[in-house]
């Protein structure tokens, strides 16, 4: 592949993101960015913006955009990230997304391109409620706070990108679900 690509991957949650995430990074050889990792490297490696976002996350508050912006610049400036990244939770608000599009740029890097996969609420109830991880926030109470804060977060994320987003139907086998997706990465190349 000789041009590069950017990839947001968005979803509500149980959409099948992190499945397809790694379809992606399979088939096309880019890494794929979680910014949950990328926190949890940095605070790990003792770095400065490491010390900050750890004194925030240890304090039980949610990490600011100008921390995650700055984790987000740093991971996607290494060399493995020069053919490109999937970028898996980022971003998560209309200023990340502002401050992804501007750091690209100043990388000299290709725009993100949006791909958001559509899964009805219910369907999300069901995965949610039927997988065997035993998370604790696997019940219908929480399955419905997070479609709500995912709707309310994602609305202007998309928003931002407006046209530019490919809304892939979530819904089918793993195979068709990612042909789907290549298919709208090769549409917008």
């Amino acid at each position: 592949m000789s041009r590069q690509l950017n990839l947001i991957l968005t979803g509500p949650p149980g959409s099948g993101k992190g499945t397809q995430a790694k379809r992606l990074v399979e088939r096309y050889g880019i890494p794929q960015i979680s910014t949950g990792e990328i926190l949890r490297e940095a605070v790990k490696s003792g770095s400065e913006i490491g010390k900050r976002a750890k004194a925030i996350m240890d304090a039980g508050e949610l990490v600011p955009d100008e921390v995650v912006i700055e984790i987000v610049r740093q991971r996607i400036a290494r060399p493995d990230c020069k053919p490109g990244c999937v970028l898996d939770g980022f971003p998560r608000t209309q200023k990340q997304a502002v401050a992804l599009d501007a750091l690209l740029k100043e990388q000299g890097r290709e725009p993100a391109r949006v791909i958001a996969l559509t899964v009805a609420d219910d369907e999300i109830r069901r995965r949610i409620l039927s997988r065997n991880e035993g998370r604790a926030d696997d019940n219908e109470e929480s399955v419905n706070k997070r479609l709500e804060v995912f709707r309310r977060d994602t609305a202007p994320v998309l928003a931002h990108y407006g046209k530019s987003v490919a809304k892939i139907d979530g819904v089918g086998s793993m195979d068709d679900i990612t042909a789907r997706i290549v298919a709208a990465i090769g549409a917008s190349a």
